[in-house]
């Protein structure tokens, strides 16, 4: 059955590309405003089968079906739930169908069609691309392009006008232009100069409708940068400059720095400079600073105010990168002239050569002239000079020289042998200025003479073998001299006067500065004789000659087959067997290291102060009654055994002391061999000990604490050295009263006359 939809909107043939399958049914297009908005009714379906009693029920599936769109199922009305934009979703597809209300059977096919969203302008241009920047030369042309400027419309191009864009410029006129169709930025002044202005903000707009009134319209900002270009000639801001240089300025120095201005940038303001005319061009030179630009003039030469004052130059600035479009404004060069004006300065004396050369024998005796320095004052004064020795370079004193005429002479005697060149410095000072002192450079070579005779090269160590046979060669010796002849040294060697006629060696000069000692006679021995000296007589060839005796000390060994020497001690005969007299040596040092390590030991032991008590052990009971040192602390407690509080089973016998020598001898109290009750003692201590814990008085822990307890049945007894009354002792104590008067109480207390008041 053929299907037929009723549209309230114009129906339309889908032709478009978005669909190019063949649908079963005939699409169609339905053309929505994308101004539609919700709950408005736009389209209608509706069937021939439907008589409107009811009986038929449309349904609506597809793309936005139940969220974008609703149809009413009872009239085929299709109602929007939001409003609709063309820029998100352009069209949509959806199916329809017709239903019987009772059976819920589809009365005819379904069918499919588009909704197409019709565009309305409702967004503005963007330019995505903004803001911009760009450059353009200066002084460019009008018509000049500078950058394009692109806006974008997410209007549909397609349909009305609402995506055609035109271009406009807000901000930037009159010296840009923008072209309405495509955005090209234009110059639109001539001879835009940088060094005026060299930067300009633009504000393009982009407005669609064509332009029209409604249309929406958007922004952009465009800063364009004017680029240099090299339309500016280097000029000198003066015509002259003066310059003022002391004469001591050194080589190589800066003199001044000149700068000729150019208003353009980088490239376009490099430029060279030199020197173009005037009477310094040989004296100065100029070079160009690649930072600054500037022209940097120095000396080439040392400048002399006594020969020429002052110097003119002629200096030309130049760009080094001409554009020949712009040659019309003038030359890109400048010229200047400076003019240096050269200071006097009081200068030190110059001497006539900077290095004087001289010799002189060293046979020259003292006070002879050896040479002359001369030196002058270089300034228009010409002050007198007087002459010196820098005596730091002549610390001998071998020369002088004469403080006017500079005269030098010789103040000592000589020797090419010591010092062959002495290198000295001579001062000339001013005679009106003395603090302008110049220095001058003597070299004096002192000149030979045969002064030293000659002698042995080296120490020779000359053995001969006990069985030498007659002629044998023993040693070659050679000869040195100090002496430096201009045609070198020869020697001549012989034997003495005495030893020529000797039976047991021989010379022969071997006529190289070298002579041979030969053996004479058969066979050789120690006992007999074990050393020979042999006197040599060395003569050179100087003028006049010099000779010399040197004795060759010859020793006799015992050889072996190779007639290598083994043994060439003539007391190897007469010691024992196996025992050298190196051997010998070392037994007699470790005895006598011995007998000193003994000596050492007795003087030590005798000085050790001999104790005060006969016995080497301490009396526990007389070190703590006796207490002379008023130190505190740890030593307090050296002084004593602490151990012998703690065991109390020690056997003492009646000490004698040494420093105490009594009128009376006491007799001593007998000794008891009991065990104390340690209990007692021990909690005794601890009590003591707990009381200077608490008191805040007591001395510290490591200061003597007296106990007067010493226990039940302590073998020590009283520490008292007199025995109480109610004790048992026998002693007597009548001598009390012989003391005198102020005994007297303690003779009455215990003495055992008839006036003593105990009993």
């Amino acid at each position: 059955m053929e299907t037929l939809l009723s549209l309230l909107a114009e129906i339309c043939l889908y032709t478009s590309n978005i669909q190019k399958t063949a649908l079963p049914d005939e699409l169609l297009c339905m053309m929505v405003s994308s101004a539609f908005v919700a709950s408005s009714i736009h389209p209608k379906l509706h069937s021939d089968v439907d008589k409107g009693d009811g009986s038929i029920k449309y349904i609506l599936s597809g793309e936005g079906a139940s969220s974008i769109f609703i149809i009413d199922e009872n009239t085929g009305d299709i109602h929007a739930t939001k409003r609709l934009d063309r820029e998100e979703q352009a069209y949509y597809t959806l199916r329809a169908q017709a239903l019987d209300r009772l059976t819920n059977k589809p009365v005819e096919p379904e069918s499919e069609f588009v909704i197409k969203i019709q565009d309305i302008n409702d967004n503005e241009p963007k330019f995505l691309d903004g803001p911009y920047t760009a450059g353009v030369p200066e002084m460019s042309p009008v018509g000049t392009s500078v950058v394009q400027v692109t806006a974008t419309d997410a209007d549909d191009p397609t349909y009305g006008n609402s995506a055609r864009v035109v271009y406009s410029i807000l901000q930037g006129q009159p010296y840009f232009s923008v072209e309405p169709k495509t955005g090209v930025i234009k110059t639109a002044l001539p001879n835009m100069d940088r060094e005026a202005k060299d930067q300009y903000l633009l504000v393009i707009q982009a407005k669609d409708m064509v332009g029209q009134n409604g249309g929406l319209s958007g922004t952009t900002s465009v800063t364009v940068t004017l680029t240099d270009v090299n339309d500016n000639p280097p000029r000198f801001p003066r015509r002259s400059y003066q310059y003022n240089v002391p004469e001591s300025l050194p080589v190589a120095s800066v003199v001044a720095r000149i700068k000729a201005a150019d208003a353009d940038v980088g490239p376009n303001a490099e430029m060279e400079y030199k020197i173009v005319d005037g009477d310094g061009l040989g004296v100065f030179k100029i070079s160009v600073d690649k930072d600054t630009q500037e022209g940097i003039i120095t000396i080439q030469k040392e400048l002399d105010f006594e020969a020429k004052t002052s110097y003119t130059l002629r200096i030309e600035a130049a760009n080094m990168h001409v554009d020949p479009r712009f040659l019309s404004l003038g030359p890109f060069s400048d010229m200047t002239t400076v003019k240096i004006i050269v200071e006097d300065v009081d200068e030190p004396p110059v001497f006539t050569s900077h290095l004087y050369s001289m010799v002189v024998s060293e046979a020259a005796k003292v006070g002879t002239i050896i040479g002359t320095v001369a030196a002058h004052d270089p300034d228009a004064s010409n002050s007198p000079v007087r002459y010196s020795i820098d005596r730091n370079t002549d610390l001998e004193r071998y020369f002088n020289i004469d403080a006017n005429s500079g005269v030098i002479t010789t103040a000592k005697s000589l020797d090419r042998e010591t010092n062959a060149v002495h290198n000295i410095t001579v001062l000339a000072m001013e005679s009106q200025n003395p603090a302008q002192i110049g220095r001058g450079y003597v070299a004096i070579t002192i000149l030979d003479i045969n002064d030293n005779a000659p002698e042995f090269a080296m120490e020779y160590e000359t053995t001969v073998c006990e069985n030498a046979q007659p002629g044998q060669v023993i040693q070659k010796i050679s000869a040195i001299d100090k002496d430096d002849p201009p045609n070198g040294h020869h020697f001549y060697f012989s034997l003495t006067a005495e030893a020529a006629n000797n039976h047991n060696f021989t010379l022969q000069d071997n006529k190289d500065n070298t002579a041979t000692v030969l053996t004479k006679r058969n066979g050789f021995r120690r006992q007999e004789q074990s050393v020979f000296y042999l006197p040599i007589f060395i003569v050179d060839s100087g003028s006049p000659s010099l000779s010399s005796t040197n004795t060759l000390t010859i020793r006799v060994c015992d050889c072996d087959a190779d007639g290598i020497a083994q043994t060439c001690n003539a007391e190897a005969y007469i010691l024992p067997a196996g025992l050298s007299t190196g051997a010998l040596i070392a037994i007699l040092a470790c005895v006598l290291t011995l007998l000193v390590l003994v000596l050492l030991i007795v003087t030590m032991r005798r000085r050790k102060k001999e104790p005060l008590i006969f016995d080497e052990e301490r009396d526990i009971r007389e070190n703590i009654v006796r207490y002379d040192d008023e130190g505190g602390g740890e030593e307090d407690t050296e002084a004593f055994d602490m151990a012998a509080l703690r065991n109390l089973n020690i056997m003492r016998d009646t000490k004698t002391r040494r420093d105490v020598t009594p009128e009376i001898q006491f007799l001593s109290r007998p000794t008891f061999k009991s065990i104390p009750d340690n209990v007692i003692f021990r909690e005794f201590i601890w009590e003591r000990l707990k009381e200077a814990d608490v008191d805040p008085c007591a001395p510290p822990y490591d200061s003597l604490q007296t106990y007067a307890f010493e226990g039940n049945g302590s073998v020590a007894e009283s520490l008292s050295s007199l025995d109480s009354i109610s004790s048992n002792s026998d002693q007597n104590y009548d001598y009390l009263s012989d003391w005198g008067p102020r005994f007297k109480r303690l003779a009455d207390m215990y003495g055992t006359g008839p006036d003593c008041l105990y009993s």
